[in-house]
């Protein structure tokens, strides 16, 4: 068992989340018990993940996409009602990190992402994301990722035969097909994709490839999860919520 507080400081502090700035609130979302025995973990927030963790007896949730985002409308909808009434039933906190998980250089998705296509990481990419040396066809890339996630990904193929450096940006990161082209990678690997991925790949000779935003982005909060319940002495689940997306 150990104190709610000191869980959230250590993460806040082990994954510096001052320096990432958003429109999502990092760390402490919803205050539940003082003490903290078990911790559930997901990628997103949801009623079924909540009730999930109060049928598990969890004090505790943590989450990459947490409940709150200033881009969204100041009401507490039935959506957001529900999800809360649920946590407050179950005397659940609620800890979330976005960008700062992302980024972190050895619990973050890209960087763990990165690890498991058997790509060397060696630098960040577009502040938040990954650079890595890669050796390997498109072909190779594609298999990889399909391990990792579990799903086919989405591949236009129409960078180099041979691809030495790749570029990570996992979750919604299609926006960033353009600023890997220009910086010289030969494939972006992401979450999503957007319209135009397709003709500016094309058009720039830079492979893409989309394994689902949900997919790439389960690695952060596992590992996450891990490093709290290891330093903390705390029971941890992971809850797998299918997602398409």
């Amino acid at each position: 068992m150990a104190r709610r507080d000191e869980i959230v400081d250590y993460a806040n502090e082990l994954l510096e989340v001052e320096r990432f700035p958003e429109f999502g609130r990092p760390g402490l979302q919803v205050v539940g018990a003082d003490e903290v025995r078990k911790l559930v973990a997901g990628v997103s927030s949801s009623r079924a993940l909540f009730e999930r963790a109060v049928d598990a007896g969890a004090q505790m949730a943590l989450v990459h996409h947490g409940l709150f985002w200033r881009n969204e409308p100041l009401v507490v909808d039935r959506r957001l009602r529900g999800r809360l009434e649920t946590l407050f039933r179950g005397n659940v906190s609620l800890v979330a990190y976005h960008l700062a998980l992302d980024a972190h250089p050895e619990l973050g998705n890209n960087a763990l992402l990165a690890d498991r296509l058997g790509a060397t990481y060696d630098g960040v990419f577009a502040e938040i994301g990954a650079a890595a040396a890669f050796d390997g066809s498109v072909d190779d890339l594609a298999q990889r990722l399909r391990d990792a996630t579990g799903r086919d990904p989405l591949v236009f193929a129409h960078g180099p035969a041979q691809i030495r450096r790749i570029a990570i940006v996992t979750g919604g990161g299609g926006t960033r097909l353009i600023e890997a082209a220009h910086h010289g990678f030969d494939a972006l690997v992401t979450g999503e994709p957007e319209e135009p991925a397709l003709e500016t790949a094309r058009e720039l000779g830079i492979h893409f490839l989309a394994g689902g935003h949900y997919a790439t982005e389960t690695f952060g909060v596992k590992a996450l999860a891990e490093r709290l319940a290891d330093r903390f002495g705390l029971d941890w689940d992971f809850v797998e919520l299918a997602n398409p997306v």
